[in-house]
């Protein structure tokens, strides 16, 4: 066996174990991802993030939900690795650029509690989410099997596929019972992050996520742009909005069509440990 050594981290409670694979040499095949990811009988975690070198960034971050699929962005999870990176020497730079499935993302980090993220540009285009439409809408209706009234939902792509439901009142609203329906809805050959918002006025939302992979988590930092960039779209938000998750705050910025959305929020380190694997 060998040992493994990892950071346990989060952005608002969004939680991920973090593995330095620039400093020690591992097989990615024989992490027990979905065993480490249990809270019971693991570490527990969100989603596990290892940290790789690029020939096109600064480093490169592979990324894996709980239940062992691989995921193409985390905004929550690149300022983690940003802090990991500045505070472990890997990096004397306050910006820094991450290679990820979808592309390099760039982060510059002011101190711990505000460390921006360069999310890129929403997508729009159905094929390219994926989603299956004829064309493109601001709200499409999603059928349900059963014969209940579908949802109206925003549905885009912040280099992960994302669905938006407006809700009257987020505590009430089931999560539980609509987010893996939505998420894993025949329409979205990928799956879909699911995304809960309840407008407090169009400088302030309240956000709950249910994740591909992962279930409902504490905070999704692509799922808070997701929901920014359609209540903007749907001239409900203006182009600064905080968003409000169970554990405190983050920020989302978007001027518009053809600019990047901006992701700023904290970083925390939890613990570091071994694992035998």
């Amino acid at each position: 066996m060998t040992t493994l050594h990892f950071s346990k981290m989060h952005g608002l409670g969004n939680d991920f174990v973090v593995i330095n694979g620039l400093a020690q040499p591992f097989n990615l095949k024989k992490i027990p991802i979905k065993s480490l990811a249990n809270r019971q009988t693991g570490i527990g975690f969100d989603q596990l993030l290892i940290i790789l070198p690029s020939k096109k960034a600064d480093f490169a971050c592979v990324i894996f939900n709980s239940d062992g699929t691989e995921a193409e962005q985390c905004g929550n999870g690149m300022r983690c690795i940003a802090r990991f990176i500045h505070e472990n020497s890997l990096s004397s730079q306050k910006s820094i650029s991450i290679e990820t499935k979808t592309g390099i993302t760039e982060i510059k980090i002011d101190d711990n509690d505000h460390i921006h993220v360069n999310m890129g540009l929403p997508c729009f285009e159905p094929a390219e989410i994926p989603f299956t439409a004829d064309r493109e809408r601001h709200l499409y209706e999603i059928p349900l099997d059963d014969g209940q009234p579908g949802f109206a939902l925003s549905i885009l792509s912040m280099g992960n596929p994302h669905a938006i439901l407006q809700v009257s009142c987020i505590k009430q609203f089931p999560v539980a019972q609509w987010g893996p329906v939505i998420s894993t809805h025949p329409l979205f050959p990928k799956g879909a992050n699911v995304g809960f918002m309840e407008i407090l006025n169009p400088r302030h939302i309240l956000l709950r996520t249910y994740e591909r992979g992962a279930g409902e988590t504490l905070a999704c930092g692509s799922n808070a742009c997701a929901a920014v960039v359609s209540g903007i779209r749907n001239n409900l938000l203006e182009n600064n909005v905080t968003v409000e998750v169970s554990l405190g705050q983050l920020s989302v910025q978007w001027e518009g069509e053809n600019t990047p959305v901006i992701l700023s929020g904290p970083a925390a380190q939890v613990f570091s440990g071994v694992i035998m694997v």
